[in-house]
């Protein structure tokens, strides 16, 4: 659908079009740049464009002579009341009421649409998040990633994309070896053995005492004496698929659902490990060499070794990278590289959602993307740890002590919608502390209960007026409604750009906080009823003035319910 701005970005266009026909204005200038977008103080006007700050030096001349062009061609626009230009050549516009009138109407009929966007093409992006460990059930470490990267995945999908989630299954390191043992263990004791305290190193959890049960029920004593080499496969295989079971059972709780589950170990077991290195080969980008001494050692204290080396400092890493160990066996690196290759081989552009303590292999996991596709086609979003805390107190969770809050136990305790929202109320690598009692308070100091507060109000007015006797089929005349009213309109219009906006920096935390914006719009015009009666958004004598008062605030819902709902939030009929 074309959204308010994409038209008056289009009329800026053809005002720009029109200079060059004139002779006024260059032909062919990069117009990359021009933006049209709410002006920083609203009292300035209803839109603003750079068009004049951005071309002027290009067509030599100044902003405000450029501008001086510019403006009057937008006032011959019937939607437009007035093009001024501010400071040193902005061009601020004030549109005619209608417009908003219009745009209110449009929010309506487009529904569950409004704010979609084709600005994807298509395009073909794979989404890989969470990709925790296979050991363990999901606890709060993973949950912001998991809602980080579902959120993102729905927003692609609403702005054209499409989209593959995934999840990357590490299941070839040393760690499903240790889950293997400790498996091993609660099977043992599933059979009647004594087992003691758990020893060091292994997985103490309970949660693998369903799994030593069901190994049992399998096997019965065929694996109790036998050597590890015996049992070790066998067991690492089906623990580790009882672990994904759990994982997905886990995961669902919180609405989060992959298309894909790659296995590490399959990729490695293929060959495409040797595939991706000769592709790179092939391209003079491996080489056999020695690194420098690690930072903080001395020449002294360092041995050089030859390694096979990737050239990932010609795209713009701060050494090379190894790929085979000097045991001959592939680093984790080249496996990595494999993997991405395979995922470019079904996409177009590759997201990863990576905790904040892979900071390290970004740069590098990025140069071999780029060095496979050509292009830099990888963008990497780091995501900080949450602070869980109870009364004030941080809990501690650790996973080899068996310690750990699950998500499971919180989504239990607080709700999908409460814990998914809360997660997208801060930047992804800003730091976050979930507090047990603030996500529930119910307050506009809560942004999760602020804004589901708004939709449940719209819910109630009309619930309210069904129950006055409000004939909401009858014609509506929304030149009724005063400036503050289409101050509002002016705010939910504003949803399509931060949707694209959004989905073009990978950034789903945008929406939560313009859904805050709006849903403080919408509460300090509620407000207005408290002391004028007159200005309430039902007002029983006043059919007609209801009636427009009701269109506004179902349109203002209708925006409240598409932006959760990217997020994968349901919206509040009403509030417990």
């Amino acid at each position: 659908m074309s959204t308010l701005y994409a038209r008056f970005a289009a009329h800026v266009a053809d005002a720009l079009d029109a200079l060059a026909g004139e002779g006024q204005l260059a032909p062919g200038l990069d117009r990359g740049a021009v933006a049209v977008e709410p002006p920083r103080d609203p009292s300035h006007g209803d839109l603003a464009t750079n068009a004049a700050m951005v071309l002027a030096k290009r067509a030599g001349t100044n902003p405000r002579a450029l501008a001086g062009l510019i403006a009057p061609k937008l006032e011959t626009l019937p939607e437009v009341a007035s093009a001024e230009i501010a400071g040193p050549g902005f061009i601020n516009i004030r549109l005619e009421p209608g417009v908003w009138h219009d745009e209110l109407l449009a929010i309506l009929e487009a529904g569950d649409s409004y704010g979609r966007s084709a600005i994807g093409g298509g395009q073909r992006v794979n989404v890989e998040y969470v990709s925790a460990n296979p050991t363990g059930p999901m606890h709060m470490g993973h949950c912001r990633g998991a809602v980080v990267g579902d959120a993102l995945a729905s927003l692609l999908e609403f702005a054209g994309f499409q989209v593959i989630r995934e999840y990357y299954v590490n299941d070839a390191g040393a760690q499903v070896d240790v889950l293997a043992r400790s498996a091993h263990l609660r099977y043992l004791e599933a059979l009647g053995r004594q087992i003691g305290a758990i020893p060091e190193g292994l997985y103490p959890g309970d949660y693998l005492k369903p799994v030593g049960a069901a190994l049992a029920a399998e096997f019965g004593e065929r694996f109790a004496d036998a050597p590890e080499s015996e049992w070790l496969d066998p067991f690492r295989r089906r623990a580790v698929a009882a672990m994904l079971d759990l994982i997905r059972r886990d995961l669902a709780e919180l609405g989060v659902h992959h298309d894909l589950f790659a296995s590490e170990r399959e990729v490695q077991e293929s060959g495409a490990v040797d595939r991706a290195i000769a592709v790179l080969d092939a391209k003079g980008l491996v080489y056999t060499g020695t690194l420098p001494p690690p930072k903080g050692k001395s020449t002294e204290d360092w041995e050089p070794t030859e390694l096979l080396l990737f050239r990932s400092t010609a795209f713009g890493d701060d050494q090379d990278r190894p790929i085979r160990k000097s045991d001959g066996s592939w680093t984790y690196f080249a496996a990595d590289t494999a993997y991405h290759m395979q995922k470019l081989q079904a996409s177009d552009e590759l997201i990863n959602v990576w905790g904040a303590d892979h900071t390290g292999t970004v740069k590098r996991t990025q140069a071999a993307v780029e060095a496979l596709a050509g292009r830099p086609a990888l963008d990497v979003k780091l995501v900080q740890m949450v602070r869980l805390l109870r009364n004030g107190e941080l809990v501690k969770m650790s996973k080899r002590s068996g310690s750990f809050v699950t998500l499971a136990e919180v989504v239990e305790e607080v709700g999908k919608d409460v814990v998914r929202f809360t997660m997208l109320t801060r930047k992804n690598d800003a730091q976050m502390d979930f507090d047990f009692a603030k996500v529930v308070e119910a307050s506009k100091d809560n942004p999760v209960f602020y804004v589901q507060y708004a939709h449940a109000r719209v819910r109630s007015l009309h619930r309210k007026a069904a129950a006055a006797g409000i004939d909401t089929a009858a014609p509506v005349d929304l030149g009724l409604l005063d400036a503050e009213e289409l101050a509002l309109v002016k705010v939910a219009a504003q949803f399509p750009r931060v949707v694209e906006g959004a989905a073009q920096a990978h950034e789903p935390h945008r929406i939560a906080f313009y859904l805050g914006d709006l849903a403080g719009a919408f509460h300090a015009l509620w407000n207005r009823g408290n002391d004028d009666p007159s200005r309430r958004f039902l007002v029983e004598d006043n059919q007609a003035l209801t009636r427009a008062r009701l269109e506004l605030a179902a349109a203002i819902g209708q925006v409240i319910r598409v932006g959760l709902r990217i997020m994968g939030v349901a919206a509040a009929e009403e509030m417990q």
